[in-house]
């Protein structure tokens, strides 16, 4: 179904340690919050893993980014599950056959409190 202005698309995901370890591997990121447990026993999650969810959405939908920003407003740690709701802001189709895309989303977790939001504009492969 295509996309249109308005349009709410969700996608959630709960962070494992091995997400973690996975992304300490591929990004370099080895701050200590990252490898060392809290006093639960959790990890925190770094900033750009979370950010996977909005892109995953946008990846789903062929979007080649042009713009992305992102304010990180709460630690998100392993075992939470952070829900992601993308939101289209504009949808148009261009001259040269493309259409261009912009879009606003808001990250919560488990407990409804907004740990990620921001944007992201493009065009629609």
């Amino acid at each position: 179904m295509p996309l249109k202005v308005g349009d709410n698309i969700t996608f959630e995901r709960t962070f494992t340690v091995r997400d973690v370890e996975l992304f300490t591997e591929i990004s370099g990121d080895e701050g200590i919050h990252h490898l060392t447990p809290d006093e639960q026993g959790r990890l925190v999650i770094q900033g750009l893993l979370t950010a996977t969810l909005p892109t995953k959405v946008g990846g789903d939908h062929n979007v080649l980014a042009r713009t992305m920003n992102f304010e990180f407003l709460k630690p998100v740690f392993t075992g939470d599950t952070i829900i992601c709701e993308v939101k289209i802001e504009e949808f148009e189709r261009k001259e040269n056959n493309r259409t261009a895309i912009k879009a606003s989303f808001l990250c919560k977790n488990q407990n409804e409190k907004e740990v990620l939001k921001g944007g992201f504009s493009g065009i629609i492969l």
